[in-house]
């Protein structure tokens, strides 16, 4: 099937700053152990974790060298034994790889890979897995969110954000977000946001705050926990939750500001997701997208040998406007 074939792929061999993603033209193909696929890749989502384990500082640190990229889409071009859901030809979407995402073949297990429906095409599908997976594991596994709460997704108008509105609003919360450009607000807005801060902007806080009658939000999914975590806790409503999705570094908060409200925080990592929460997920994903609430933003598209620049941009850009996503091009 994939015999001797080679592809490209970034290739990590040293941990460092965007410019250690090294496009290698001649990479072996790999191929489908049981229970495995091989999906020839249109696109593959760009992550901020991403960034931070090409680092080298993030807890997980993959051995050298090592393909990034978890959330893919294109075709399966080959399944290993036992494999009886997929077939060759199925156009897919996976939560995560084997072998990493950012190259033109990888392998992924089969409980991680999904049919992409109908009318998403394959930039749309490469920013379905982390983002709604995540999201969805913020909102209901960690915050156990309740119809009639309060959210605010505190910097909405990126991956994860985008699809913590469009799911809010499909589980009958009241949902506040926040960007940083008119460009991400129009966007918060648009996937289900009631109301859009911009959190570049002084006393947007206060707003929040008024936005809630004084009383606070009940949930906070929170992308950038080393800037904004201090001022979460003073925006909870009683038995408030923030949820960490995203952090850059480290912050001083005041632990008395959890107290009299009893709030508290939690912090959100997909890989600690069991098969049957993932199951769950997935149900729920799939139903928003036969219902056409679920529509996945994409934002800027690189070609893969581009991969270094969607790693500067991702951390660096002054506000995120939907996913960002690497073509096979």
């Amino acid at each position: 099937m994939s015999g001797g074939r080679l592809m490209r792929a970034i290739r990590v061999s040293e941990f460092g700053a965007p410019s250690v993603l090294k496009l290698c033209p001649e990479v072996q193909v790999p191929k489908p152990g049981p229970k495995q696929v091989l999906i020839e890749v249109q696109a593959c989502g760009v992550n901020p974790v991403e960034t931070y384990i090409r680092t080298g500082t993030f807890a997980r640190k993959p051995s050298l060298p090592y393909t990034p990229g978890s959330d893919v889409s294109g075709v399966v071009h080959g399944v290993g034994e036992g494999v009886s859901a997929l077939k060759i030809g199925d156009q897919v979407f996976a939560v995560s790889t084997v072998t990493g995402g950012y190259a033109e073949f990888t392998v992924a297990s089969d409980d991680c890979v999904y049919k992409l429906p109908d009318g998403l095409d394959f930039a749309q599908g490469a920013a379905i897995g982390i983002p709604y997976f995540t999201a969805y594991r913020a909102l209901v596994h960690r915050a156990k969110a309740k119809p009639g709460e309060t959210v605010l997704i505190h910097g909405a108008s990126g991956g994860v954000g985008v699809a913590a509105c469009q799911l809010s609003r499909a589980l009958g919360l009241r949902v506040l977000g926040t960007a940083g450009t008119t460009e991400g607000l129009k966007l918060v807005l648009k996937n289900g946001a009631h109301l859009a801060f911009n959190h570049r902007e002084d006393g947007y806080t206060d707003k929040i705050m008024e936005a809630t009658g004084g009383q606070g939000v009940d949930v906070i999914v929170e992308m950038l926990s080393n800037v904004n975590l201090d001022k979460d806790l003073k925006m909870m409503n009683y038995f408030g939750r923030v949820m960490v999705v995203g952090a850059r570094g480290s912050i001083t908060i005041d632990p008395r500001d959890t107290m009299l409200k009893e709030t508290s925080v939690m912090g959100v990592a997909l890989f600690n997701a069991t098969q049957k929460e993932q199951s769950e997920c997935a149900a729920f994903l799939f139903s928003g997208m036969e219902a056409g609430w679920l529509k996945p933003t994409v934002g800027r598209q690189y070609p893969l040998h581009e991969a270094h620049q969607a790693h500067h941009d991702i951390i660096e850009s002054p506000g995120a406007s939907g996913k960002m996503v690497l073509t096979m091009k």
